[in-house]
């Protein structure tokens, strides 16, 4: 019995063209995503249909600050598994506005759309909405010292984050 849709195929070492972390992320609340389709071989997001009058919200943050990963977890025991992807943002300086809207991430159910710095967006929230698993506010000590907020947004899911064909992303995204 098969009990998945995937075979190995192998994998060829890559050119030497990859830039680590992420550009931007843009969050939406999660009930104002009606649907999501795979293509037809489910490797990649054919679809997002977003609510009328709904739009995904940017969160932009300096370069070197944010990234995310995806850990799989497998129990033989439990035949279980699944993937928990964490998106690390960090936002320099403390104000109100920037408050309100980690308050928003942390007490809120979202769906998100991450864009890489190899220029890939990626879709997280799939299976389960995502949310805040963390959050801080911090004044550093010394006057060079990080002051802000940094966040960690939490994605469990039952596969790593899908890619989004860059024309669907964009369109959905302006």
């Amino acid at each position: 019995m098969a009990c998945n849709s995937y075979t190995l195929n192998g994998i060829e070492l890559g050119c030497k063209d990859h830039m680590g972390g992420i550009k931007q992320v843009w969050l939406i609340d999660e009930s104002d995503i009606t649907a999501v389709t795979l293509n037809t071989e489910n490797t990649e997001i054919a679809t997002i249909t977003v609510a009328t009058s709904a739009q995904f919200k940017a969160y932009k943050f300096r370069k070197g600050t944010a990234n995310m990963v995806s850990t799989a977890t497998s129990d033989e025991a439990n035949g279980t598994f699944s993937v928990q992807t964490d998106i690390a943002l960090q936002f320099n300086k403390m104000e109100t506005a920037k408050r309100t809207e980690i308050m928003a991430m942390c007490l809120g159910n979202m769906k998100g759309i991450v864009l890489d710095n190899n220029g890939k967006y990626w879709f997280v929230g799939k299976d389960q909405p995502i949310s805040a698993s963390a959050a801080s506010g911090e004044t550093g000590t010394a006057f060079t010292d990080f002051g802000g907020y940094k966040v960690t947004l939490t994605d469990n899911s039952k596969e790593m984050p899908f890619e989004i064909p860059a024309s669907v992303a964009e369109e959905l995204l302006n």
